[in-house]
């Protein structure tokens, strides 16, 4: 995928029933990067990502994703949605979802054959959920599901992933398997977006930060990002700072 830029916007504002989600956000991001969206609730940070993944109609601003339109190389990009924006009471195997990663691979008329069925059942193993192939999504923890998520994104091959929220809510094992399996993609040269929400992880988990309230308030690694000048600026007086250790910054929201 070479070492170019990922992503570029340029003043992209989006409004939902005459309020700004969005207003004037330009950014350019380098390909082969962990990067976490952060910001306080109602910042725009899951507006951000269906602009970018053209999911957002009408939005104001040019949008290029791998030099090109969305639309040119969604087959490359993978998108695992918030948990509650899915509906869990729907009776469908684990594997069935898992499979569906594979449909951006198949032809309008196509089914899934032996190939596509052993990848997504590998996806399943890489993320340790294939003993659970048989059960239902809606009967496994909220953790356990995250991780069936990020295996169907996984069986898409996909050189791009945009994960929105997937630690919330979710044990101890899962965050550790699925951080593990982001930063695994990462050095395979993907390059992934994460909105995230607790900032005391951020600095650990990502190579690059994108801090939002609306507007872009900063984009840049921890350090650049993560001052208390801009801090403040984004949570507005909502987040708690305090000095750590050697000087360092520590935040929580």
């Amino acid at each position: 995928m070479g070492n170019g830029l990922c992503l570029e916007i340029n003043q992209l504002s989006v409004s939902y029933h005459g309020e700004k989600a969005l207003e004037d956000i330009s950014l350019s991001i380098p390909a082969q990067q962990l990067v976490g969206i952060i910001g306080p609730n109602g910042a725009g940070k899951s507006t951000l990502i269906k602009a970018i993944l053209g999911l957002i109609p009408g939005y104001k601003g040019k949008i290029k994703v791998l030099g090109k339109n969305v639309n040119a190389i969604r087959k490359q990009i993978a998108y695992v949605p918030q948990r509650n924006d899915v509906d869990m009471d729907f009776p469908v195997l684990v594997e069935d979802v898992v499979l569906m990663g594979r449909y951006p691979h198949l032809s309008w008329y196509g089914r899934p054959k032996k190939e596509d069925r052993e990848i997504a059942l590998n996806s399943l193993k890489q993320v340790g959920m294939l003993d659970y192939h048989k059960r239902q999504i809606g009967e496994l923890s909220g953790g356990q599901q995250q991780r069936v998520f990020l295996a169907r994104a996984l069986a898409q091959e996909a050189n791009l992933f945009f994960l929105d929220e997937p630690f919330s809510g979710i044990d101890v094992t899962s965050e550790k398997i699925i951080i593990d399996i982001l930063r695994g993609l990462r050095d395979q040269g993907k390059t992934l977006f994460v909105v995230h929400h607790d900032l005391s992880k951020v600095e650990s988990y990502f190579d690059s930060l994108i801090l939002l309230n609306k507007r872009l308030i900063s984009c840049g690694n921890s350090e650049e990002v993560l001052g208390v000048d801009q801090i403040e600026q984004a949570y507005e007086g909502s987040a708690v700072i305090l000095s750590g250790e050697n000087g360092k910054l520590v935040v929580s929201s």
